[in-house]
């Protein structure tokens, strides 16, 4: 049960990262309505689809790098571990923008057209390199979590992390009107700051379990 939990606390934060999708998100739900936003969102969802089977597909040649099984699932925690540092690094170290003045300036507009949302969605989140980085570690936790010669497992886990962050980001949508006079620049910087905290204490995590298991 413990990779359930695990797997849902990590969807979730996926969720509450601040990052183009987050706000575009916001915005699309507050000034075209909450279907608007949530084809927007379905493309993110197939485009992260992609970019996991992209992942898997990594984490299976990884695996067959040597015939070792326990030097390839070190291998692959060191990479994930890695990623998870990089991308923790990046979200504390990376300027904050002053997204919500721009969201609160913008007046009710017609409705878009789904497909176009859907696209957009779709392309904003594949565009992004750092979205198969962070897929890539999520398998890597996955991995150590699950145990050995537990590929089903693994999958069931980033299915779970998928079907939380869409599941969280519906909410978002949903309660995006609601929650916009609570939402803060300073309020999202926090939750930046604490999202890249917990990615590196994932990473180094990863990277020192393998180590000390070496030693």
């Amino acid at each position: 049960m413990e990779y359930i939990f695990q797997a849902i606390g990590i969807g979730f934060l996926l969720s509450v990262m601040v990052g183009p999708v987050f706000f575009v998100l916001l915005e699309t739900s507050i000034t075209k309505g909450a279907r608007s936003a949530l084809m927007l969102d379905l493309g993110v969802f197939i485009s992260d689809i992609i970019y996991i089977l992209f992942a898997f597909i990594f984490a299976t040649q990884i695996k067959n790098f040597t015939d070792n099984a326990d030097n390839n699932n070190s291998l692959l925690a060191v990479i994930g571990g890695a990623l998870f540092l990089g991308y923790g690094l990046y979200i504390l170290l990376k300027k904050q923008k002053n997204n919500l003045n721009v969201i609160d300036k913008r007046n009710s507009i017609p409705q878009a057209n789904y497909l176009v949302l859907f696209l957009k969605g779709f392309m904003l989140n594949f565009a992004n390199p750092a979205v198969l980085f962070y897929w890539i570690g999520i398998i890597a936790q996955g991995n150590m979590v699950v145990g050995k010669g537990s590929t089903a497992k693994v999958f069931i886990f980033v299915i779970i992390v998928l079907t939380t962050y869409f599941s969280f980001d519906v909410l978002k949508i949903i309660t995006a009107k609601k929650l916009r006079p609570f939402v803060t620049d300073a309020l999202l910087r926090a939750f930046n700051n604490l999202i890249g905290i917990i990615f590196i204490t994932f990473g180094l995590f990863l990277i020192v379990k393998q180590f000390y298991i070496k030693h």
